[in-house]
């Protein structure tokens, strides 16, 4: 890797944590509180944005380094699962148990879903 993509990979990581950051706030502003939805929403659209990404680097519409950028470096930095998993696990702790099985099991399944329907999408441009 040279120095310059090592860069760019670090300044788009930067990036996307921040419009994860502002996203975040937006969607807490606009939806009732008792379920991580602004995890769930970021998690999803960033599965199907890296989805669509995929689909073009596949099919050479999308030079490999700056699929590395865009989908390592700011996609990386956009979505969350670590925090997803930590909203889970504070669900079980309440003893909300269908809301941690929704957002444990329901964010990984509607994630694929989502990379899939951007993969279908990316492929055909």
């Amino acid at each position: 890797m040279t120095p310059w993509l090592f860069l760019a990979l670090a300044l788009a990581g930067g990036i996307g944590a921040s419009v994860r950051y502002v996203a975040d706030g937006i969607i807490r502003s606009k939806v009732p509180a008792g379920y991580p939805w602004p995890t769930t929403l970021i998690n999803v659209s960033g599965s199907m944005v890296l989805g669509f990404l995929t689909g073009l680097a596949m099919d050479s519409l999308l030079p490999a380094d700056l699929m590395i950028v865009l989908g390592t470096g700011f996609l990386g930095g956009y979505t969350t699962f670590s925090t997803a998993s930590y909203e889970t696990v504070q669900l079980v702790r309440d003893r909300r148990y269908a809301a941690a099985l929704g957002n444990g099991l329901g964010l990984a399944v509607a994630a694929v879903a989502a990379a899939l329907l951007g993969l279908w999408l990316g492929i055909s441009l």
